[in-house]
């Protein structure tokens, strides 16, 4: 077992990027592989980024950079303003501990609707997101307001500011924060090893980094072969994929898993590209 412990946010469009990487390690060790997510906050009012001079411009710009870069579905129209990402990450928190084995549903929700230009921080669209990931919204108002969830919501922002030492020594890695120190950037990883031994990556990296960490401290654990199909690929997954989350996780190029996808699958567009989902007899077939 290799215990992956993911600093994030939902509404980091790097963290969203780095989506393909992270289904292909889901995929290649699965079950010898166990995640742990910490919310990182990137900001807990709107007026954050204004001091910081980052604007809805500004923010345009990145989105469609990114974008283009790294082919996941984001709408990199002007938003209507910045959005404070605390509300979305005490979400998710509180599912974490109501409903551990959907907090990565409701991630995932958050992340989708974020990057398709909504607002994460207005309830409509937690409510939303709590509906995508299985979750009564009543209940998950309850849970917020919570002490628990506060606690739990605090904790993760400490550790997300105090980077390793091995990560100080990647400062460029790092962000600063207000009081002058530094955290994570999203994603990074602490893998540690059955031995203990621990890796630690901040940042955004390519996915032969992670794979090149988890081999050094489990070289035993057993690598899954490619999927046969991307059918196979979307029922496994449980949840709409993009292009190219599909093309990381066979290995394949994005034009050929597209040229797949399109013979069984449907495609809901969002920006230059989209998510893809079986029918629902198809999904049956391939489970």
């Amino acid at each position: 077992m290799v215990h992956a412990r993911e600093f994030t946010d939902p509404a980091c469009p790097f963290a969203f990027s780095a989506e393909p990487a992270i289904w292909r390690l889901q995929w290649l060790y699965g079950p010898g592989f166990e995640w742990e997510k910490r919310m990182i906050v990137l900001s807990e009012s709107p007026a954050d980024y204004d001091r910081r001079g980052f604007t809805v411009e500004r923010q345009s710009e990145g989105l469609k950079m990114l974008q283009a870069q790294y082919g996941m579905p984001i709408d990199w129209r002007l938003r209507p303003r910045m959005t404070a990402t605390i509300h979305a990450c005490r979400a998710v928190v509180a599912t974490r501990l109501h409903a551990p084995e959907r907090e990565w549903r409701i991630l995932r929700a958050f992340r989708v609707r974020h990057m398709a230009g909504e607002t994460i921080d207005e309830q409509a669209t937690i409510d939303a997101a709590a509906r995508d990931a299985g979750i009564e919204p009543r209940d998950l108002r309850r849970w917020v307001d919570e002490p628990a969830t506060e606690q739990a919501l605090h904790e993760d922002m400490r550790a997300a500011r105090r980077p390793s030492s091995a990560s100080l020594a990647l400062i460029h890695k790092l962000a600063s924060t207000d009081d002058g120190g530094r955290r994570y950037t999203c994603p990074s990883f602490e893998f540690t090893g059955p031995d203990g031994r621990r890796i630690d990556i901040p940042g955004f990296q390519p996915v032969e980094v992670y794979e090149a960490a988890i081999a050094n401290l489990e070289p035993e654990l057993a690598r899954r072969p490619a999927p046969e199909s991307a059918d196979q690929v979307l029922s496994w997954a449980e949840v709409p994929l993009a292009t190219v989350e599909v093309a990381a996780v066979m290995g394949i190029e994005p034009a050929e898993a597209r040229a797949q996808l399109a013979r069984v699958a449907s495609e809901t567009p969002v920006g230059p590209d989209g998510y893809w989902s079986l029918p629902a007899a198809a999904r049956n077939v391939a489970a």
